[in-house]
């Protein structure tokens, strides 16, 4: 299945997008995405436990995704 998730921060700066498609296998979690695109980022220092979303509402690791998901990575944001 091909899972769209949406990066931001330093995610998107370390895959250089804002957006991938990502083939997982069925039953997949939302761990899987997150250890998918960390993966990805090769060896670049990103968060690694960011909060993530399916469908614009916080999920857990253990949540199943499918293909029809959005998902979103959304690491920790530092601000004054």
């Amino acid at each position: 299945m091909t899972v769209r998730v949406l990066l931001f921060a330093s995610y998107a700066d370390a895959l250089g997008a804002s957006e991938v498609n990502l083939d997982l296998p069925s039953g997949s979690r939302v761990s899987d995405v997150l250890a998918a695109v960390q993966a990805m980022a090769k060896g670049k220092r990103i968060p690694d436990k960011p909060m993530m979303a399916v469908n614009k509402r916080y999920a857990r690791p253990d949540q199943a995704v499918s293909a029809t998901d959005e998902v979103a990575i959304i690491p920790p944001v530092a601000g004054g």
